[in-house]
């Protein structure tokens, strides 16, 4: 066994796969998706093509009847996927049923509420036992974190925050200090959505995270077109697209539609990825 497998595998899921990423040059392209939306089997269904497809990381969104950072889109498909029952607990048999089929590393993404009401040792014990890699608890701070995060240590999980354009350099490193598998930086202010241009200070404002975190960095919110993942490529180690994908799955007529253009649209992204990257500056 060569030295570089020795270190990777004592390193959780995303931890591997943002290190094969480094090693091949490649950027990573991580995938959001509301579970339940339409259902947890369809969303069983969706997942695995966005895996095949290319997808590297996939966040599986817990519904939550006050998203208040999402925007109209993924507002709209966590209100379906809590009409149709779903729940935390139907979530984590969702990620158990994933894991016999794809070793895909899965991030659970979700508001604090659902998990302080499992209770968080429950919680990450439950995650961690269904195979699931981590959380993004997006309405946590790190100030407020110590108990979540000890929880999910114990358990070999990550604890992925997010950083803001407003966030000081006093926050960075916190935020840097608090964050494992990687660093969500928020490419711009406001609540998830598309946009058709990315922010004119994001090279900025990246080069002065990269200043406090070791991390892989990936950028999200907004991103949609080839075009963003492509300028992504002197900037990010991954990028982060949700509502064009939930988008995706509003419009098709049906479940086996949704997969398909879920494939081709993660296929899109993937290339754009590799395009930025022949741009980007080799690394010493």
């Amino acid at each position: 066994m060569s030295r570089a497998t020795t270190t990777m595998t004592n390193q959780t899921r995303i931890a591997q796969r943002f290190a094969a990423l480094r090693s091949s040059g490649e950027m990573g392209l991580v995938a959001y998706i509301t579970a339940g939306d339409p259902t947890l089997a369809a969303t069983e269904q969706f997942v695995l093509a966005l895996a095949e497809a290319g997808a590297d990381v996939i966040e599986l969104g817990v519904p939550f009847s006050d998203p208040v950072a999402d925007g109209p889109v993924i507002q709209r498909a966590s209100e379906r996927a809590l009409r149709n029952g779903t729940t935390l607990s139907g979530v984590l048999s969702l990620v158990k049923a994933l894991r016999a089929k794809t070793d895909v590393p899965l991030v659970l993404f979700s508001y604090y509420n659902p998990v302080l009401q499992m209770g968080l040792e429950k919680f990450a014990e439950a995650a961690k036992n269904a195979g699931a890699d981590g959380a993004l608890i997006t309405d946590i701070t790190p100030e407020e974190a110590g108990e979540y995060r000890a929880a999910m240590a114990s358990h070999g999980l990550d604890t992925v925050f997010l950083a803001a354009p407003t966030s000081t350099d006093e926050r960075l490193a916190l935020i840097s200090k608090s964050t494992s598998g990687f660093l969500y930086l928020i490419s711009r202010t406001g609540v998830t959505g598309t946009k058709d241009q990315l922010a004119d200070e994001l090279p900025a404002l990246a080069r002065r995270v990269r200043r406090f975190t070791e991390l892989p960095i990936a950028i999200g919110f907004g991103i949609s077109l080839p075009g963003h993942v492509s300028l992504l490529g002197g900037l990010a180690d991954a990028a982060v697209v949700g509502s064009a994908l939930v988008e995706e799955i509003e419009r098709a007529d049906s479940v086996d539609a949704a997969a398909t253009a879920l494939a081709a649209r993660v296929k899109l992204l993937k290339g754009a990825a590799a395009a930025g990257m022949s741009r980007r500056e080799p690394q010493a």
